[in-house]
């Protein structure tokens, strides 16, 4: 019984509507678009402002400039109606929220949403005693 090796864990990997993450990688942006909900499918299906595509080169940039095992340098933008991509992975996005720019580090879980999901733009309020907050 002491002699059997220890279990090895095993990691579920990431899937994106049934199809895995490198696979994801190869599709063209067509295949890609059908993946996404409808919402997102609409406004892929048109075309992009010149904005959008520089912020995407200027992520593949700054992915590329860094060093082995390394975050890559934070990108600054105020486009929070940016739909994450499968690219876009690994990347560090500073979103602005109105007031500072917070920092997201996009995963694979986070593809065909929004970056402004992820940067809130008020704060919660603590109800406490009156007056205070």
């Amino acid at each position: 019984m002491a002699d059997s090796a220890p279990k090895k864990r095993t990691f579920r990997k990431f899937q994106y509507r049934g199809i895995e993450l490198e696979a994801l990688l190869d599709l063209p942006k067509t295949d890609l678009i059908t993946l996404f909900p409808a919402r997102i499918r609409r406004r892929l299906g048109r075309t992009h402002a010149r904005g959008y595509s520089t912020l995407i080169k200027k992520l593949n940039k700054a992915k590329k400039e860094a060093p082995m095992h390394e975050k890559p340098d934070v990108v600054k933008t105020h486009l929070r109606n940016l739909v994450i991509r499968p690219d876009m992975i690994g990347s560090v996005v500073g979103v602005y929220n109105g007031k500072s720019f917070v920092s997201v580090e996009i995963k694979a879980e986070m593809i065909g949403t929004y970056l402004a999901e992820y940067s809130m733009t008020y704060k919660p309020i603590k109800h406490g005693r009156p007056g205070i907050g």
